[in-house]
Parts: structure tokens; sequence; C-alpha cells
């Protein structure tokens, strides 16, 4: 018996991103517009989402994209986030990719006298979301990626002193970005297992936009996503 590729969404942050991720499938998409929102569909199985900037645009348009797949009975097996993001020495150096064994919101929560208390911390929501570990397995395989955590920041680290604190909070952190926890609380609310994978085009701390390097980061997401589609057609969310 054969069984149809896995149906999978990838929500990127800005459009250079998703032209990014576009370059990896072999066949020209179709444009799609939902409300709020646009698609570029690949083929039958595979969508591709301007989510916007950030972790709240990120959850609305996600969210949008998967009720919208949901009544039309064409539900999605998986939802990734993907973009470029700072990387933390020496883990993630530039141009390479990483990929998250665990979505973390790391700004979300309370700054207290004794310092950051995290939202679980006062007794409320997730901060934390899981991806499926078969799946990081095999996205990390495929692509060659080291795996960890990936925090999702409402405002991107720009001093060293932030870097260090977010590092001895998460001490598995490899990158930030500002939209997989977004993308991951949309999912979770549907249901649906969600990946987050991020190619560093810049370290963590001061802003030396000078150090940057977008297009080789960018390039490796290109060819980070040519191997990881292979993947996710053939991720089956109901496999034990």
């Amino acid at each position: 018996m054969t069984t149809s590729p896995a149906r999978f969404l990838v929500a990127t942050a800005v459009p250079a991103e998703g032209d990014a991720v576009a370059r990896a499938f072999p066949a020209a998409a179709r444009a799609l517009r939902l409300p709020g929102a646009s698609l570029r569909r690949f083929g039958d199985g595979a969508d591709l989402l301007a989510a916007g900037v950030g972790p709240a645009a990120a959850a609305a348009s996600t969210a949008t994209a998967l009720t919208a797949a949901a009544l039309a009975d064409r539900p999605y097996d998986l939802v990734v986030c993907a973009g470029i993001g700072g990387g933390f020495a020496p883990g993630a150096p530039l141009g390479t990719l990483v990929v998250a064994e665990a979505i973390t919101a790391a700004d979300l929560g309370a700054e207290t006298a004794d310092g950051f208390l995290p939202l679980t911390g006062l007794g409320f929501g997730t901060v934390t979301h899981e991806p499926p570990a078969p799946l990081v397995d095999a996205a990390s395989r495929a692509t060659g990626a080291p795996r960890g955590t990936v925090l999702t920041v409402s405002t991107a680290t720009g001093t060293a002193d932030r870097a260090a604190a977010l590092r001895a909070r998460h001490p598995r952190a490899l990158a930030e970005g500002m939209e997989g926890f977004g993308v991951a609380e949309a999912a979770a609310a549907h249901g649906v297992p969600v990946l987050e994978v991020r190619a560093v085009s810049n370290a963590v701390g001061p802003r030396d936009r000078a150090a940057w390097r977008i297009g080789d980061a960018l390039a490796a997401l290109t060819e980070g996503f040519g191997k990881l589609v292979p993947v996710l057609e053939s991720w089956n969310r109901h496999e034990p």
C-alpha cells in the first residue's frame, strides 16, 4: 500500500526567507490568498506562508492557514517555522543551519528582583514546545545540522550581557529568532506537530551589522531545505 506525501506548511517571516525556501522546491508555486496572509503552494502537499515578523504576527498568520486547511478538509500533517536568526557561539557558526529540539519563548514572563521569571513560574501557560524527537533526528541527519534549543524573542538581542543571560538560562540554546514560539502555539492549538529550522546570519550579542552574513544564511536555508523536503514529505505523524 502506498501512502500520500505529508501535507506541510512552512512559515517564514520576511519575503527573502520565503524566497530562499521556495528555491528548494523544483516545481513552480501557485499564489493563494488568505484573510490577512498569503500562501505559495508547491504541488499538492507543501504550502509556504508569509507569516510576518514576531511571535504575534506569526501565530495569527499560522492559525489562519491551519484553520483554512481544516475547513477545506485538507489539514496539514506538520508545520515548520523556517528562517534566519542569530547563533550562539561556538555551537552555531555563521552560515550554518540548526534544528530545534525545543522551541522556547525566552522573554515571556516577568522581571523580578531576583532575575527573570518565565511565564510558567507565574503559574500560566507554557514557554516551550518540543518537536517530535524522530522528526528532529531525521531533520538533523538529513541536513547535518546540530540540534538544540531555539529561543524566540520579541526583542532581538543586542548586547553581550543579554546574550550571556540568555545562555545562562538556556544552556542548550543554539540560536534565537522571533517567530518560532508563535508558530508553535498555533500548531499546538490545532494539534499539529511543529519543527523549527534556522540558518545563522549573525552572532547573538552586540549588533555588528558589518559582520552579518545574511546572504550566506539564506543560501544555507535553501541548501538545507533541499535536503529537508524529502524528510517532511515522508513524515507520518501517526507513527509511534
